[in-house]
Parts: C-alpha cells; sequence; structure tokens
C-alpha cells in the first residue's frame, strides 16, 4: 500500500484540482454573466411591452406545507395589471382548499379559483392536476410553481420581460431555501444556495443556456406545451421540471433565465428524510443526464482534496488541499450570498464540509439501484418515469 500511496494521492489530487477549477467557473461566472439570460444576450433593459401580457398561473395542492398561506400571500401583491391564479385539488375536501377560500376573502380583487382534478393520469400528482387544470385557464401565458414558492412584487414583471427576446419558449428562476430546525434541513438549504444554483450557473456557461426548468418557476405558452406534447404526457415523470424544459430545448425554444430568486420553506427533515429527499433528486437526475451526472465527480473536490493528503502528507498535497478550500468557500459565498442573497449562507458556511462528504455519498449510492420513496411511497425509475412498486 505504501508503494501506491503517492499515485493514489496523485490521483485524487487531481481530482482536487479539477474540483477547484469547477468552484473557479462558479465564481467566475456568477460575478460575471448576468443572472437574466436577457442582460446575458446584451439586449436593452426594458421591462415588457407596454401592455404586458396576462398570465394565468397555476398551482397544484396537496396537503397544507409550512408557511404555504404567506407563499400564496405573495402572489396576490404582484406589481403586474392582469393576472389570475388558480389552485388545482385532486380531492375537494383536502385542507389545502380551505386556504385557497382564505385567501380569496383576503384578496377580493385577485382573480382566484379553485379547479377540482378528479381524475389520476399517473403516479405524479401534481402533473396529473396540472393536465387537468390548464385548460381552465383564461389566457395564453401559462406559469407553474410550486405551492411553497414567496415570491417579490416583481417577480412577473421580471419572469415575463425574459419573452420579448427571440426563441424564447420558457422562462424558470432560481431559488433559495429557508431552513428549519433540523441538520438535514439546513444541509439541504446550503446544498441549494452553494452548489446546486452555482452548477445551474455553470451549466449555462458551458452549453450556452439551460436545457431544462426548475419546479420553482416554469413559465410558458399553451402554444409550446402543445407543441412538446401536452402536460398530460409527464403524468409518470418524476422530473416533471426537468422534464418540460428539456422537450421545450428539444423543439428549438430558449429556455431563459430571469433576474429575480425565489424563496422556499423546507420541512425540518429527519437525515432519514434528508437522504431519500436527496436520493430521488440523485437518481432522476443520473437516469435522465447520466454522462453529466457522472461529471458531478469534479464537484466534490474539497473531499478528493483532503482523501489526497490522507494518503500521502506533502506539500503538494497540501497545497491542493489549501487552494480547493480556499476556491469551494469563495464560490459558495459568491453563489449563496452574491446571487441567492442567502443570509444563512454566512451562518452555515462552516457545514460545507460536512455537506460536501455527504453528497458524496449520496452520489455513490445512486448508482446502486433505480428506486426511490416518495410521498411515502416506493418507486421504480426508469427513463424518467415513476413504477409502482
Amino acid at each position: 500500500m505504501t508503494y501506491f500511496a503517492p499515485y493514489l494521492a496523485a490521483a485524487f489530487a487531481l481530482l482536487g484540482v479539477c474540483g477547484g477549477a469547477y468552484f473557479s467557473i462558479s465564481t467566475v461566472t456568477a460575478l460575471v454573466v448576468p443572472l437574466s439570460s436577457r442582460d446575458k444576450r446584451g439586449l436593452p433593459p426594458e421591462t415588457i411591452e407596454a401592455t404586458p401580457p396576462p398570465v394565468s398561473i397555476l398551482k397544484s395542492l396537496k396537503g397544507v406545507d409550512a408557511g404555504m398561506y404567506e407563499a400564496f400571500r405573495s402572489h396576490c401583491v404582484l406589481d403586474y395589471p392582469q393576472y389570475e391564479l388558480l389552485f388545482g385539488v385532486h380531492d375537494p375536501a383536502d385542507p389545502a382548499a380551505a386556504l385557497v377560500e382564505k385567501l380569496r376573502d383576503e384578496f377580493p380583487a385577485v382573480t382566484i379559483r379553485l379547479v377540482e382534478c378528479p381524475r389520476e393520469l399517473g403516479t405524479n400528482g401534481k402533473l396529473s392536476n396540472l393536465a387537468q387544470m390548464l385548460p381552465r385557464a383564461s389566457y395564453e401565458h401559462v406559469l407553474i410553481n410550486d405551492s411553497d414558492i414567496v415570491v417579490p412584487r416583481d417577480y412577473l414583471l421580471q419572469v415575463m420581460r425574459e419573452f420579448t427576446a427571440p426563441k424564447v419558449g420558457m422562462v424558470t428562476t432560481l431559488y433559495r431555501a429557508i431552513a428549519g430546525r433540523t441538520l438535514g434541513s439546513r444541509l439541504e438549504a446550503l446544498g441549494l444556495s452553494t452548489d446546486f444554483a452555482g452548477g445551474v450557473l455553470v451549466a449555462r456557461a458551458l452549453e450556452g443556456s439551460i436545457r431544462f426548468a426548475l419546479g420553482a418557476t416554469i413559465a410558458t405558452t399553451k402554444t409550446v406545451l402543445h407543441k412538446i406534447g401536452g402536460l398530460e404526457q409527464l403524468a409518470d415523470y418524476l422530473g416533471d421540471d426537468y422534464e418540460l424544459g428539456a422537450r421545450a430545448a428539444a423543439a428549438g425554444y430558449e429556455v431563459a433565465l430571469a433576474d429575480v430568486v425565489v424563496e422556499t420553506a423546507l420541512a425540518n427533515y429527519s437525515l432519514r428524510d434528508f437522504w431519500l429527499h436527496q436520493m430521488r433528486w440523485a437518481r432522476n437526475v443520473k437516469d435522465r443526464r447520466p454522462a453529466q451526472y457522472f461529471g458531478l465527480i469534479v464537484t466534490f473536490g474539497l473531499v478528493w482534496a483532503v482523501v489526497a493528503v490522507m494518503l500521502w502528507l506533502s506539500w503538494w498535497t497540501c497545497l491542493v488541499l489549501g487552494v480547493t478550500v480556499l476556491v469551494r468557500f469563495v464560490a459558495a459565498s459568491v453563489v449563496g450570498r452574491g446571487v441567492l442573497d442567502d443570509g444563512q449562507v454566512s451562518r452555515d458556511l462552516w457545514l460545507v464540509p460536512l455537506r460536501d462528504v455527504v453528497a458524496l455519498a449520496v452520489w455513490i449510492a445512486s448508482f446502486f439501484g433505480n428506486t426511490v420513496w416518495w410521498r411515502g411511497m416506493r418507486f421504480r425509475l426508469r427513463r424518467g418515469k415513476l413504477e409502482k412498486i
């Protein structure tokens, strides 16, 4: 083992260097490239046309999540001339329906409708509801986001101005998460702000555009949805947000990133719930983007650099570790604080090494199987689709 130790250390140090390069690209991209796809193209900074198009906002509901009513309220005070809110429930007795009624009482001037979605079109209940809600939407432009998303007042203006650019058929947004009290919740929030968002920015920089959408915001038109096959075809897919963006890009539309960051609240995950949630996300990405998923090996550069030092303590392994630690923490701060304006990052920055170790464990474990847990049920994942076990 002693004979091979320096060679193994060199291999892990090389992965650490690659990780440092990745973190550097993430930092530069966050500092130099505008968040908005429109600004990135150098187009003039007008908002949108004098009379912006009306928008139907669609939200599929099941049960009540923490902070959900405040998320609903944030959609009722938007600085936008004409829009409507549609909430879909499979069961009219769902407790979320009572919150919608409360919202209508508080904001009588806002068009708010509750849509019953009685059919089960597939294993993805959210998409099943959305497919049944879409024909009830009054307007050509539609925006889909999760039930717990909190948005700023200029949210719709920022999103809709992206459609003034040619070829844009879908718009999405980055998001930050408000962590709960548990370690699992804090690790997930930290990962979203210091790793996931940076990965989106790097993917856009390297590929020229993003070829997926994020569930925090999916804005598009009925025409685009029709051309990519409609929502019904996605009722068995786990990563419906990814599929919508990928299909729009494959159809020749540009998926744009808007210059606005929204917010979601995380549950107080136990470590087991955190692990299952991370595994569901990991196996879905592995299933749909296998080459890119394997490329995530470089994002664990901090861990690889530590392993190199453990295998062979020398000046060059220590140098690699020192540089990797520096660029990893700089990237986490620049993306988390500078781009997402997430104040929790400063508080939890010391957890980054632990988060990276856990993320590596999830990445390795994800290759050993294709089952996921979702809403208390176990599924097999095949080509993006959920199969009940």
